[in-house]
Formats: structure tokens, C-alpha cells, sequence
């Protein structure tokens, strides 16, 4: 080859590189590459790994690892054994990121730090870490060289793409960085919608989990965080899932556990094992209901206290915004009001009495089975006796749960 034809191929090159895209055209391939990042992310890390809600075919599984190699260089181990721990000590000084204990700025803007941190606390590592994968491609490639995996994606991106490709490749850089260690672990527990009253801050960023794979239905996660399935309400769209479906039909993954959707019955008329072993499935469905009727009957009881009872109206109303929430979520200001709040209103008491009452019978005891029926029998004969309505729609409930 002639050098005016070398510097032609050269110039091309540095053009385009070898496939000569548009702008168009590379902002479509950059967003289709990190979306199998996403992907990798939330089917693999999270779900399988982390989590063991779903089985992956071995060829997935290591085009999963492979792909994470070359596009974040996280490794398996550190990942799942750092989420473990978000989940076994969320919302206190041990999260690894939190933003109720660390600032939602911190999380957002140094949530890569926060993860390349605690991924050098080796008793987080030893202590969570179990059951990842440990062959010898993780051992000698992905785990014993993880900055290689990106420096090659970057070198392939520069021979496909051109220079422009290291632009490319530094948008894959950031993208889980942003996404998952910035606004996964920052907004998604800090901001949006709650379906379920679960004992951490976790919330649902969007209905519709596309961008980031399904992990924007962030309180559904936390509150069954072993289903492979993050959407719970009709209106919920779970991209991952979807993705998981597929595999599963083509005989690629299988799916391992998934949310319990409640199932109800003709009531029955004393709760028997059958209805306990329901209620600890469902219990997150009878919490969200206790929930609902606690701020109904807050604001019923501020309406009746307001003519009247000004400073008992106005410590029953301002109650309406925390005496709903999981008990354990509660601050300690809120508590020390709360013999007030009971004070002012019998309804509320009641109510709050037996939620507690309930809520015992799936929290670690001694209790035999036969006990904890026994228990729940008198939980509902109580409710029903209250003359609270509320509790009387509460305990029809418990006796329609099916197992």
C-alpha cells in the first residue's frame, strides 16, 4: 500500500473509525450498551448473585460477567457482598450507603466512593461475600484484573468507533456509577413512593423501571428482596423482569421465588395455621392496610378534636404525617409524643395497640406454631370486640387470607 493510500485509510480512521456513524447513530449505540450493562447489573449482580432469587444458564452467566468486566470492572464478589450488607444493616451507621445516615449529597455524588471503600473492608467481603462465583476465570481474569476488562472495552471502542469512541466509553464508565451508586442507592431512599410499610426508608423513584432495568421499583425490592419480579401493582412496569421471562422461556434462566400476591378465601371464622402462615407471607399487604386506616382515622379525629380541643386537634393532625409509619421508622421526638397523641384520642390508641400486638407475631420468639395461632385467635377476637371499625374490617381480612 502506497503511503498516500495508508494516510487515506488513517484519515478515515480518525474520521470515523471503521463503522463511520453519525451523531444519531452513536447516541444509539452508546445507549444500547450501557443498557446491557444495566441489564447485567440488575438480572445478574443483583437478582442472582446478590440475592438468589433466579437461576441463570451458565452461558448467561458468564456473558453477564464478561460484559461487567469490559464495561465496569466491578467484581462479583465485592458487589453482592456490599448490597448484602446495605440490606442486613440499612438505614444505620453500617450501610454502606445510606443517605439517612450519610446525606442524600454524599450518596449522590460520591456513591462510587462510598462503594470502592467498604469493597476494601475485607470483613464485609469474607462475612457477605459467599456463594459468588470462584473459577478460575474469576480468579486469574475477573476478579485478578479488573482494570484490564476497561481498558480493553476502551482500546475496542477507539478501533470500532474512532476517537469519538473514547467518549463512548467514557458514558460507560459513568453510567453505573450514576445510576446505581448515585441514584439507586441516593434517591431511591430518599424520595418518590412507598407501596409497602417496610421498616427501612426505601421508596419507589418511578412506576415504570426502564431506564435503570426495574431498579427504580426500589421499596418493592426492599420489602420482598428475594423476587426475581420488582413490580407489584398493575400500573408497575419491570423491564428486568421482562428480560427475565424471556430467558426463562428460552430455558435460560429459572426463576426462583417471586412477591406473594395475597390470596383470600370465604372468611373463616377463627383464624387457623393455614391463616397464620398466610399472614407472615402477606404480612407487608395487612401493614399496608393498617396504614391506610391509621391516617383515615387521624384525620377523622383531627375533624372531630378541631372545634373545640385546639392543642389536641393540632398534635392529633400533625401526628397524621408519622403515627402510620412502621413504628420502628419512628424518630424520637415522635415518640416521646406519642402517649400525647393516645392521650388525646382512645380510637388511636386502640389502634396503635394492636397494630403492635400483630406485628409480635412474625418477630423472632420462642413461640411455638400452635401459640402463635392461639395468639392471632385472640388478636381478632380483641379487634373484633373494639368497637374500633377499623379493626373489625382488619381482622376480616386476616381470617380471608389463604396460604
Amino acid at each position: 500500500m502506497s503511503f498516500d493510500g495508508m494516510y487515506a485509510v488513517l484519515f478515515d480512521w480518525v474520521d470515523g473509525g471503521f463503522f463511520d456513524l453519525n451523531w444519531w447513530q452513536l447516541v444509539l449505540i452508546t445507549l444500547a450498551l450501557t443498557h446491557v450493562t444495566i441489564a447485567a447489573v440488575t438480572i445478574f449482580l443483583h437478582r442472582c448473585q446478590a440475592h438468589r432469587s433466579l437461576d441463570l444458564h451458565p452461558v448467561v452467566s458468564h456473558f453477564f460477567r464478561f460484559w461487567l468486566w469490559l464495561t465496569t470492572g466491578m467484581v462479583t464478589r465485592e458487589w453482592a457482598a456490599i448490597h448484602r450488607k446495605h440490606h442486613a444493616r440499612c438505614e444505620t451507621p453500617e450501610d454502606p450507603h445510606s443517605p439517612q445516615t450519610r446525606g442524600i449529597r454524599t450518596v449522590l455524588f460520591r456513591g462510587a466512593e462510598l462503594y470502592g471503600e467498604e469493597a476494601r473492608n475485607r470483613e464485609t467481603i469474607e462475612k457477605f461475600g459467599h456463594g459468588c462465583p470462584d473459577d478460575w476465570l474469576e480468579r486469574k481474569v475477573y476478579t485478578g484484573h479488573p482494570v484490564l476488562g476497561v481498558t480493553l472495552m476502551a482500546i475496542i471502542n477507539l478501533i470500532l468507533l474512532g476517537p469519538v469512541g473514547i467518549s463512548v466509553w467514557a458514558v460507560q464508565m459513568m453510567w453505573i456509577p450514576i445510576n446505581a451508586a448515585g441514584i439507586i442507592n441516593g434517591i431511591g431512599h430518599y424520595w418518590g413512593y412507598r407501596n409497602f410499610d417496610c421498616a427501612d426508608a426505601s421508596r419507589n423513584i418511578s412506576p415504570w423501571g426502564i431506564l435503570i432495568g426495574g431498579e427504580e421499583l426500589h421499596n418493592n425490592h426492599h420489602s420482598f428482596p428475594t423476587s426475581a419480579k420488582l413490580s407489584a401493582k398493575w400500573y408497575e412496569f419491570d423491564l428486568g423482569w421482562a428480560y427475565i421471562r424471556l430467558l426463562s422461556m428460552l430455558g435460560l434462566a429459572r426463576v426462583k421465588k417471586v412477591m406473594p400476591k395475597p390470596r383470600f378465601v370465604s372468611p373463616k371464622t377463627r383464624p387457623d395455621g393455614d391463616s397464620l402462615n398466610a399472614l407472615l407471607a402477606y404480612r407487608h399487604d395487612i401493614m399496608s392496610a393498617f396504614a391506610s386506616h391509621l391516617k383515615r382515622a387521624c384525620r377523622e379525629e383531627a375533624k372531630r378534636l378541631r372545634d373545640g380541643r385546639v392543642a389536641e386537634y393540632k398534635l392529633v393532625e400533625s401526628a397524621r404525617r408519622w403515627v402510620p409509619i412502621d413504628a420502628s421508622r419512628w424518630t424520637e421526638p415522635q415518640r416521646a409524643r406519642l402517649a400525647e397523641v393516645c392521650a388525646a384520642s382512645d380510637r388511636l390508641r386502640t389502634l396503635l395497640e394492636m397494630r403492635g400486638e400483630l406485628t409480635a407475631l412474625w418477630v423472632r420468639s420462642t413461640a411455638s406454631s400452635d401459640q402463635l395461632v392461639s395468639q392471632l385467635q385472640g388478636w381478632c377476637q380483641r379487634a373484633e370486640a373494639s368497637g374500633v371499625r377499623a379493626l373489625e374490617d382488619l381482622s376480616l381480612r386476616v381470617r380471608c387470607y389463604a396460604a
